[in-house]
């Protein structure tokens, strides 16, 4: 009851009228429904928990944890209490949490997989600390999905398709949309460092401040709808795609981490500043075990296209000091701020997932004392592929991994795997063009 009282008083100190009921799906997007907040606390809040299982088609894959489709019930996250800048009528938003009538968490839902790896940190007193970066294109808006993507005009009224990274004039001709995405960044509680033009025409990166794990994966959950909501204000749309445009680079979802102990002290720095054998630990963790967990970040078959842009994408799991072509770049850093940037993930990933995955591969190297390879010089680009070719590997090492089966669950793994495997199946029955442009009459 006391908690209800919180919510509601501080919907009439904003006068909110209806409120968005959010939990994030296996893709990372946003289910739910809009309720009046005048109904807020008046009876449970249920949701069917059958949304874990859909495929990114809107099908769903049945296993026998939600084959009947049962209700959850609906727990809110005060922190996550924010308002929607873009509707008309006073809205606010909330996270929810969903459990079983016994009272028993969801065990498939990503937010509950984040926190679960979280919970594997606590118990050794250790506490995460990330920061996101995630990359992005905008697009003239268009229906035809037959057609190639195209970049959008900008405030000049001309197309830019130059390749211009870190060009503040590139960036400068899409202030409107920047700063209107700063604007409801603020007013969601997304903490963003700072803005930068990429490699692709009309490509951005927006960086996060570093923080808690469970925190930013909300933000960056909030932070790609505001992105979509504010692209269409302007007349265009936006993608976290992969690999959206031919030829062009894909994006990504960098993430750099690191371990604080009970004390806030770094635990990859030694008391006189030097590396510690924890963090090479670490980094041994996630050379042994990304490859198991591949499938969380490159999730659909497009995710593997933009592992063929050695210009632009890492293709292996090396590691060296502020080297960009490696899958694990250490930043050249003072010893209190080292960390290590893991920049295989695409941006079509569920933010809660990659983390809970890049942390969890993590915390075994530290528990299992894995060692690295050594650190690389030179590019990493000239090395060999060392990942997955294509998903139906990256499927079969994440099913067949007991070791992400123990921290992220058998439960998850299994709904996940399912999901990806009829998401894949779906993809093989469409004929793409270049088929039909190059077999139909060659062959």
């Amino acid at each position: 009851m006391e908690k209800n009282n919180k919510f509601k008083k501080w919907f009439e100190e904003h006068e909110v009228e209806d409120l968005e009921v959010l939990v994030p799906d296996m893709a990372g997007a946003a289910r739910g429904k809009m309720i009046p907040v005048s109904s807020f606390g008046e009876g449970e809040m249920k949701m069917p928990e059958g949304i874990f299982g859909q495929t990114i088609t809107g099908n769903y894959f049945e296993s026998e944890n939600n084959v009947e489709d049962r209700d959850m019930l609906l727990e809110p996250n005060i922190n996550t209490l924010c308002m929607v800048p873009w509707m008309e009528i006073p809205t606010a938003s909330l996270i929810f949490n969903g459990f079983t009538k016994e009272g028993a968490a969801i065990e498939s839902a990503p937010r509950r997989v984040l926190q679960n790896v979280l919970e594997l940190y606590s118990k050794k007193g250790w506490r995460p600390v990330v920061a996101p970066e995630a990359e992005f294109y905008l697009l003239n808006p268009s229906n035809d999905f037959h057609n190639e993507i195209e970049p959008p005009q900008g405030r000049l009224g001309i197309t830019d398709t130059t390749k211009q990274p870190y060009s503040l004039d590139s960036m400068n001709n899409f202030d409107p949309f920047i700063n209107q995405v700063y604007e409801y960044s603020e007013i969601q509680g997304i903490s963003i460092d700072n803005i930068s033009q990429e490699m692709g025409p009309a490509q951005l990166e927006i960086n996060f401040v570093h923080g808690d794990p469970l925190s930013l994966a909300d933000q960056v959950f909030r932070f790609k709808r505001i992105v979509k909501e504010v692209a269409i204000q302007h007349e265009m749309h936006a993608t976290f795609m992969a690999r959206p445009i031919t030829g062009e680079a894909g994006s990504a979802l960098h993430v750099h981490q690191s371990v604080m102990d009970e004390s806030d002290n770094n635990i990859f720095t030694n008391e006189d500043g030097s590396v510690s054998e924890t963090f090479l630990h670490y980094i041994g963790g996630l050379q042994k075990y990304i490859p198991d967990s591949l499938l969380i970040f490159a999730p659909y078959a497009n995710s593997y296209r933009r592992f063929l842009s050695y210009w632009s994408s890492p293709v292996n799991l090396e590691w060296a000091i502020d080297n960009r072509s490696v899958g694990l770049r250490v930043p050249d850093s003072d010893p209190e701020n080292r960390r290590v940037e893991n920049r295989l993930g695409g941006s079509d990933v569920n933010p809660y997932l990659a983390l809970a995955a890049t942390l969890a591969c993590g915390y075994l190297g530290m528990t299992e004392k894995l060692k690295p390879r050594d650190a690389i010089e030179g590019s990493a680009y000239d090395l060999p592929f060392d990942l997955h070719r294509h998903i139906y590997a990256s499927i079969d090492a994440f099913s067949s991994s007991e070791a992400m089966r123990s921290v992220l669950g058998d439960t998850f793994v299994d709904m996940y795997t399912g999901i990806k495997q009829k998401e894949h199946e779906q993809f093989q029955e469409i004929i793409t063009p270049w088929e039909r442009e190059h077999i139909t009459l060659n062959v």
